[in-house]
């Protein structure tokens, strides 16, 4: 049951991903869930609003809170579609969330096992249940894509402004 509904939500997590790949921002998309109920939604806004910060975990986190009227996320579940950076499992720690299930593994900075496990370290004063790979090839592919289209479209421009040259 729990693993369905895992797979449900993550899937609205890529939805959102998309979204963020349609606008020229990493693919990343995260949902707050909160007693089966669908509390807050976010992708990756960092090109877009020219803020580091600006991550899907972060952004769904404060609407999260926002709408909730509390920094304490004590029993929802954070949904996202790649493991959390150090910076988005600080926030994640912080504000309490009961348990993140991430998609595909970050092996540049992944903070939720990968790299290092932020989220259960017991040295904090909050732990999180984690669940790795939840529909971890749909995540994959989806970054795997869009980095791929982006290296292909800045090789393109390389090229042009070279040809401009001569």
């Amino acid at each position: 049951m729990e693993r369905d509904q895992d797979i449900y939500f993550m899937q609205l997590a890529i939805e959102e991903a998309k979204k963020a790949e349609a606008i020229q921002e990493v693919p990343i998309g995260a949902v707050i869930v909160l007693n089966g109920e669908v509390i807050s939604v976010a992708h990756n806004l960092r090109e877009t609003e020219q803020r580091s910060i600006a991550h899907a975990e972060l952004l769904a986190i404060d609407e999260a809170c926002k709408k909730l009227g509390t920094w304490r996320l004590e029993d929802a579940t954070l949904y996202v579609t790649l493991e959390p950076c150090p910076m988005c499992a600080g926030g994640i720690v912080l504000s309490r969330v009961k348990r993140v299930v991430y998609g595909a593994s970050d092996p540049k900075g992944g903070c939720a096992g990968t790299l290092m496990n932020l989220l259960t370290d017991e040295r904090f004063n909050h732990q999180c249940e984690v669940v790795a790979g939840v529909l971890e090839e749909e995540c994959g592919t989806l970054l795997t894509n869009f980095f791929r289209a982006l290296r292909k479209k800045r090789k393109a421009i390389k090229k042009l402004e070279k040809s401009k040259e001569n």
